[in-house]
Parts: structure tokens; sequence; C-alpha cells
């Protein structure tokens, strides 16, 4: 069936509260009856099962860690964005729309980015209801200040703890509902598959990660949060646990993938320091608002930068950007080190760097007000590189950080599969071809706080659900396989670790669809990645056996995954012959190095349909409809 994303009818600014009217609802008395599974525990996961479980509904909520306190939202660091104009400087729901979907480079529906900045609002005076600290001016009042990509001050935050914060109080209402007894938590467990009967997302299977047993859970709709994809390059800011199995099981089983070659590269990141890293680490976004951004004017000047004078240093995203200056959106400021760096202006042993400097605002503010927004910021920055920030700039380079791409939902989040949904960073659905920063807790929070509680009641109202046993023919297929890939694994019995393998598929894709892209490197990279697949099954060690707990084990499979995952999304970049926000094709650019869209022929979500393993995926186009705004060459000077 074509694709139907299901956009109301009507203006835009009414769009969402005219469809939740529309919306069927589930009776108080009979909302007990159903039984919804949420795989994924951070702040989309959290929020969406606290939710459903205040309204009466049993929800089994399941997660890799020991508790939902440890999901990745808790690295979430400068804020989180609203339109509530407490600066009086210009503000409105009407342009945190326009920003978000024009720094997502017109790559976005309307409607879902406006009915994101509607909800904005009401996450705030949620959240503050809840108790989550937002930091406060000297009134009283809550505070904000400005990120990349904007001209306003609209970023709530509680220092550089923001995801935390919030995941804290998510965490609070959540635990209130395990209280009742309507939450079962399910920790220390992975899915392992999808389970489709009739059509219908039914259920899924986990693996006890303690005990190695394979379990089967049975349910009227399952809501997958799971996150993104970015650990697939294996350098990237996301924790180490963090995978794309949920999805891409998902995605074997019927549910489509949207846009997966969308990766957003984040400009300030602790760069690379050695071959045995595992990850990187993500210096707040929030710095650029006072940090100033710069790399010596000459190539190859090696002088420590407190030797460097004023003159000869090169303030580059202020020159070339004066209406955003350091502000600039992720993409572009990503690029534009990448481009001084390969110029020879890099700092650092490595010259993969360039400086981040708060002498002036140290300065102007004085040390005491600038430690205040972002003083454990530093002292993190301190640990990790034994420099003080607050004496010597940052080195920052760009890293992997966040996914816009995931698996297609509709206006309702629904994925192509029936009664499976997805949330958050799992979904592809508001951020277009670049997140803005702040948005990824506002999306996450608008999910399931106040979006799918709505719309998966309209969906239990109306589909005809039988009770299903686990004992079905359907649970024990699925069981089955995945009995056979664990197998097939430690059956394996090579020579190379998985971390090897990984390590190999995160640098080839880095090199060939990374930062910027071209045909050449991503017909390479699609050579490649089978080739090393083929040897990854032919020569993978994996120790210890799958009764019991195997960290090896579920990396393994996890990178299994990647390594069939990677070729969607090469696929996927080549098949898009444009530039647009993060997707940087180096064949398509302006004369100032801009990203030059393509908007007769490009203007679509790519959605990706799998035909079975070892044949080529199906790709369908769902065309992109602008009503309200026009889309225009992005312009940040």
């Amino acid at each position: 069936m074509p694709l139907d994303p299901k956009i109301p009818k009507g203006p835009l600014a009414t769009k969402w509260d005219t469809h939740r009217f529309h919306c069927r609802l589930v009776s108080p008395a009979n909302r007990r009856k159903y039984e919804i599974i949420v795989v994924g525990a951070g702040l989309a996961g959290a929020s969406a099962s606290a939710t459903l479980a205040e309204l009466g509904y049993r929800v089994k909520t399941f997660c890799l860690q020991d508790s939902p306190r440890r999901a990745h939202s808790i690295a979430a660091q400068g804020g989180i964005n609203a339109a509530k104009n407490y600066r009086n400087d210009g503000d409105s729901i009407h342009r945190l729309f326009y920003d978000t979907i024009k720094g997502g480079d017109f790559r976005a529906r309307e409607a879902n980015v406006y009915r994101l900045a509607q909800i904005s609002n009401q996450i705030i005076d949620h959240c503050v209801a809840q108790g989550v600290p937002f930091a406060r001016e000297y009134g009283g009042l809550l505070a904000n200040r400005s990120f990349g990509g904007a001209q306003v001050s609209r970023t709530f935050y509680a220092r550089g703890q923001t995801g935390q914060q919030l995941l804290l109080g998510a965490y609070g209402a959540l635990m209130r509902q395990v209280n009742t007894g309507s939450v079962t938590i399910m920790p220390r467990r992975e899915m392992m598959d999808l389970v489709v009967i009739d059509g219908r997302a039914r259920g899924i299977i986990t693996r006890n990660l303690i005990t190695g047993e394979f379990e089967t859970h049975a349910a009227h709709a399952v809501v997958l949060a799971t996150g993104g994809y970015g650990n697939i390059y294996c350098l990237s800011t996301n924790a180490m646990a963090s995978n794309a199995s949920a999805i891409w099981r998902a995605y074997k089983r019927g549910a489509a993938l949207a846009n997966p070659s969308f990766v957003q590269i984040h400009p300030t990141c602790i760069p690379v320091h050695g071959e045995a890293q595992s990850k990187l680490t993500l210096m707040s976004e929030s710095l650029r608002n006072d940090g100033r951004v710069w790399v010596p004017r000459k190539p190859g000047d090696s002088r420590p930068p407190s030797e460097i004078p004023t003159e000869d240093r090169d303030y580059f995203l202020e020159t070339q950007y004066p209406a955003f200056g350091n502000l600039v959106p992720r993409d572009v400021a990503s690029r534009n080190a990448k481009q001084q760096c390969d110029a020879g202006k890099g700092v650092g042993d490595t010259g993969r760097a360039v400086y981040l400097d708060f002498h002036d605002p140290i300065l102007r503010q004085g040390q005491e007000a600038v430690e205040r927004k972002y003083g454990n910021l530093f002292q993190m920055y301190e640990k990790i590189t034994g420099q003080d920030p607050r004496r010597t700039p940052m080195m920052i380079y760009p890293a992997v950080h966040y996914t816009m791409g995931g698996l297609w939902v509709d206006y309702n989040l629904m994925t192509t599969t029936p009664g499976l949904y997805a949330l958050g960073e799992a979904n592809f659905s508001d951020h277009g071809a670049n997140r803005l920063g702040a948005s990824a807790l506002m999306q996450g929070l608008a999910d399931g706080y106040f979006i799918v509680p709505i719309t998966i009641g309209d969906e239990l109202a109306q589909a005809d659900l039988p009770e299903i046993s686990t004992d079905s023919p359907e649970f024990n297929a699925a069981v089955a396989a995945s009995t056979s890939r664990q197998e097939q694994l430690l059956g394996i019995k090579g020579n190379r670790t998985v971390l090897d393998f990984h390590r190999q598929l995160g640098h080839l894709l880095w090199e060939n669809c990374g930062m910027a892209k071209n045909a050449a490197d991503l017909q390479n990279a699609l050579a490649m990645i089978p080739e090393l697949r083929d040897e990854f099954h032919r020569n993978l060690k994996v120790p210890g056996t799958g009764q019991d707990l195997n960290q090896q084990l579920e990396r393994a499979g996890r990178v299994a995954d990647f390594l069939e995952f990677a070729e969607v999304m090469v696929r996927d970049a080549l098949t898009r012959e444009e530039s647009c926000g993060c997707h940087f094709r180096s064949e398509y650019q302006t004369d100032d190095h801009e990203a030059l869209r393509n908007d007769r022929d490009f203007n679509h979500v790519s959605v990706w349909h799998f035909n079975g393993e070892g044949v080529e995926p199906t790709l369908e186009k769902e065309p992109l409809l602008y009503d309200s705004v026009e889309p225009s060459q992005r312009s940040y000077k």
C-alpha cells in the first residue's frame, strides 16, 4: 500500500487540536484490558510508559540497563527548547517552528514540526510541575540561553545536566506507576525480534542479559523508543550500549526505514586522542553561546594559543556568518571546522581540532558568572584532557552525535507495521536533514508525554485484536530465529574480536559516508561493506556461551546488525543526489561551500522497504508539501 502520512486537513495551527478531537478514545474502564510494550526507558520511553499507565493501560517497559536512570538521555547537556518568549525577544510558536524546519534544511513534514513547537510550552510546564530544577534568573523566573540556529533565547537548561534532570523527572513519574502496579519494568533485557501476527505487531522476543534466557512477551501494541544508530561509526558521542538492533529487527519484519543517511555530526566534541579509544565525549553546544571558535590565521602555526595575538587569529564562524556567528547550526559549524583543519590550520598534536575560547567572556562577565552556566562542563573537560578551559582554550572537533533517520512513522507515530510505534530518535519525523540543538529532548518528551498516549488510543479503539498466546507459531518461529542467530555467532570460532570489526566498519563509514560524501566514495563503501560482513561471519571470535552474562555476544549481535544497516545507509546517501543539512555531497555545493539542495528532484522522504535477505531494498518516496513556508537556500549570514 502507498505511504499515508495521515496529516490532518485544515490550517497548520489547528491540525493537532483538530486531530486530537477526531481520534477515537478508549474508555477508562476498558484501558486496563490492553497491554502495551515499551522498549526503551530514556526520555521518550519513560515518559510514554508513565503517561500510558496513568491513563489506565497495562504497560511493560524494557531497558538494557539495570535502571532507566542509566538511559543515554542522561548524557544530554545543553537544554530543551520551548517558545515561552520569557525574554520578550520576538520568539513565538511559529518562529520555533520555522527555525526548526529551516534548521532541517526543509526536509521534514510541516505538520509534525509545527505540532512539536506547539507542545514545547506544555513540556516545560509539565517538567516544572514534576520538580525539574531548571536554572532560574535572580528574580525566580526560568532562565533561557541561546543555541545554534536561532537568534532568540529559548533554551531552558539545568547547567550542563539538563538530560539527567529531565530523565529523573520522567523516572519519578514512571516509578509512581510501578508502585501502583500499572507498569512492570524489565531491566537488563535486549529486544531480539518483533513478533508480527496477521500483519500487526503483537509482541517481542527478549534476551535476559544476565541469564541468557530468551523470553516471549505478547501485547496489543509495541512502542520502540530505543534511540539512534550513531554507534554504527564505532566512535561517537553515544553510550557504548546504544545500538540499532531493535529498529533493524522491526525493519526486517516490515517497518520501513526513512532517511537512514541523515546522521548529525556535532561540532563541539573532545577530539580523538588514540587508536584504542572506544567513544567520544560531547561538549555541550551551549558552550558556543559564550565561547569563541578560532584557529590560527597561518597554516602550521604551532605557537601556544596564549602566544597568538588577536590579529593572528581567524574567528572563522564570526567572519563568515555575521548574523549568527558561533551560533550557526551544527552541520554548518562542523563543516567549517573540517575545512579549516583540511587547510592546515588545525591545532593540537593531530591537527584535527579548533579552539573554543572563553577568555573574552570571562573578562567581560567574570569567572564566577561563566562557571555558574558551564562549571560542570569545564570540570568534565579538565578531567578528561588535563587542561583547564578557564586558562587554556578548549580543543574541539566534530564527531557523530545524533541520527535524524529512523523508522518511518505517520502523524500518529505509527510505523508501516500496524500496532508498532516509534518515538524519539528511533523515528525520523521531526528534524529533517539536521537537528537543531536542544530539540532532541523536546521531541522525545513531546512524543512520550503528549502524542502517543492520544494516537495509540485511536488505533486500539478501532483495531480487531484477538487475544494471543506466546505459544503461537509466530512466537515460536521468532524464538527459533533468535536462537539460530546467536548460535551462528558463537559457532564461528574465528580470530578477530567484535571491537576489531566494529572499528573497521566505523573507519570505513567515517571516510566514505561521513561529514562529506561523494559518489565514488559511496560506491567504494557499497563494495567494501559486504566484504567486511562476509569476513565477520567467517572470522569472528566470541568467547563464552549464550547461557549467562556475555557482553561480547551482546556486542556481536549489535555489530552484525550494524554491518547490514550500513549498506542501506550508504545506499540512501548515494541515491540522494543533493546536499541538504548534514547530508553533504561534495558534488552539490554553492560557490561558498554551502549545501545545495535540489527541491525539484529530492523534496521527499526516502523510505526503504526490506525485501528479504540478500535482496536490494525498495525505495519509496513520501513527497514533502509546504503550505506555510517557502523552502529557500538556507543562509545564516
